[in-house]
Formats: C-alpha cells, structure tokens, sequence
C-alpha cells in the first residue's frame, strides 16, 4: 500500500505573481508548503525568466486545472530586434545580428499575420517531446531538431509601446499552447530584422488577473497562518467557462458516487461538458444527457 501523502484537504484556487527566476514548478512547491497543503498544481507553466499570473490549484481544485489550462491568457511582452538567439530569449546564444529596424507601421501591418488560427513551431529549448525526450534536453546537447508545427488560436497581438528603435512591446491574448518566444522569434523573420523575447509578463489567465495575486514574499511572511488562507478562492472559479446545472438533493447523492445524477439544466444542451452544483458548491463535471448529469470528475469538497 502507498505512502499516505501528508497535509491539509485545503481547496481552492491562489493567483500567484511569479517572479523572475524560479521555476513554475518550484512556485508550485513553495505555495503547497505555505499552504500545508496536500496536493497542488498549476494552470499554465511559465518560463523561469517570465513573470506575472501563475494561477495555483489547491487540493479538489487540481481537477479543474484543464478548464484553465484551455482558457485564453494574456501576455505582455519586449521584443529585442536585431539578434535571434538559439532560444528564442535573452538568455541564449547570438544566432544571427541585422541591422534593419523596420518603423511602427511595418511592424503593426506584420502583427496580422499572427492573429486567428495559426501555426506555431516550439522553440528548440521546449518541453515539447521529440521521440520521448523533451526538445530543450536534446538542444542543450547540441542538436537541432525539425519540431512539428501547432495550432494556436490569437485572439489579438497589438503594438503597445516602442521604447527605442531595438525594442518594441506588445500585448497578447491566446489560447492553450502558445509560445511567446516563437511569436517573437517569426515576427523577426517575417520582418527580416531577427528577434527575440527580452521581457515577459502574463497579465491575466482565465479569471485570474495579476491585481490580485500575491508575491512569493507574501506568501512566505503568511506561511502557516490563518491569514494566508484568506487568499484562497473557491474551486468554482475554474469552471467558469463551462455552463452549470443544478443537482437536486437526490442527485447530489448519486453524483458524489460516480454515478449520473438528476440536474436542473439551466441553459445547458444534450451532451454539453457541464460542471453540477448543490447549495453553491461544486459536486462534478461531466455530460449533460436528458436531465442527468454523467460525472467524468467528482469534487470531494468538505462542509
């Protein structure tokens, strides 16, 4: 039998604003431990140079991290035009230097062609697996490698200040999956001056916005005490964008069982992902067919 994993059944969602340096994942650890908390995770990993909106599941919570995952985020990024780099940031190796510096106009005209259903190529230093083995384990050891193209949806990239002639900042906002740095990195080449990311900042993920996060220095001067716990909002937050039905008494049983359960349907249609509550709190998500809710994930949250 496995090792119980110690710590609180604390629940709820904490909005973190990550600083330069450590890893998401490092983050992660560091608010499971302020928090006592027997399990945590995350909804969006951020480069360790990256700052901003890192939104932390606790407990039940974690379950609902793919609806976050999926939601749009915001970014607010500089890009240093003239060098490439051989990942795509501050951080690597000069590739290729040009002395080109296109104007305001000739950068906003390019921007469109990165707004809608694109496709993206991942940096070489990325966790995306190449044969099994993550791409930037590989490009350390020297090799470059022909990463598949993906899908990204852009819902806007738009000039927002051009500091001098080297730099220039924009802000976007896209779905899951997206890479800063290859937007930066393919909007020097499509403008022929090279580029890459010098500065990057998520504003917003989903609900949770940046205003309202802590700093990992708040979190360690609360660690331990009640007051921290203040600062955990409800696990509802990370469903709200799937419709919601309403279990009855009955159906609230069966549900929490695994089993399908009788809803009020709200707005919510024949075979809608829809997440069911009973009294305000979350019970499960799952399909809606004809008046029952079939649960693929259960909440165990305590009264």
């Amino acid at each position: 039998m496995g090792r119980k994993r110690k710590g609180r059944d604390i629940s709820g969602w904490v909005v973190i604003d990550k600083p330069a340096g450590p890893t998401s994942t490092a983050v992660v650890n560091k608010v499971r431990w302020a928090f006592d908390a027997r399990k945590a995770g995350h909804a969006g990993t951020l480069d360790p140079d990256a700052t901003g909106v890192l939104a932390v599941a606790l407990g039940e919570a974690t379950k609902t991290v793919p609806y976050i995952t999926d939601a749009l985020k915001a970014y607010v990024f500089t890009v240093r035009l003239g060098i490439s780099t051989n990942t795509d940031d501050a951080e690597g190796e000069v590739l290729n230097t040009s002395d080109l510096r296109p104007d305001d106009a000739a950068i906003k005209d390019a921007l469109g062609q990165f707004v809608g259903d694109i496709e993206q190529v991942p940096p070489q230093f990325s966790a995306v697996k190449i044969d099994g083995e993550r791409a930037y384990k590989r490009a350390r050891d020297g090799e470059t490698m022909e990463i598949a193209a993906r899908p990204l949806f852009v819902e806007s990239l738009l000039l927002i200040d051009r500091p001098d002639a080297d730099h220039v900042t924009l802000e976007m906002v896209c779905g899951k999956g997206g890479y800063v740095r290859s937007i930066a990195r393919d909007l020097g080449n499509v403008l022929g001056c090279q580029g890459h990311v010098r500065e990057l900042r998520r504003t917003w993920s989903g609900p949770f916005e940046v205003e309202n996060a802590l700093t990992l220095a708040q979190v360690e001067e609360m660690a331990r005490t009640e007051a921290l716990d203040t600062h955990v909002g409800p696990l509802e937050l990370g469903l709200q964008d799937l419709p919601e039905v309403t279990a009855t008494a009955e159906g609230t049983a069966k549900l929490r069982n695994g089993n399908p359960g009788l809803v009020f349907a709200g707005d919510a249609e024949y075979g809608d992902e829809v997440w069911a509550s009973f009294q305000g709190r979350a019970i499960a998500v799952g399909r809606y067919k004809s008046g029952e809710l079939h649960p693929s994930r259960v909440f165990n949250q305590e009264n």
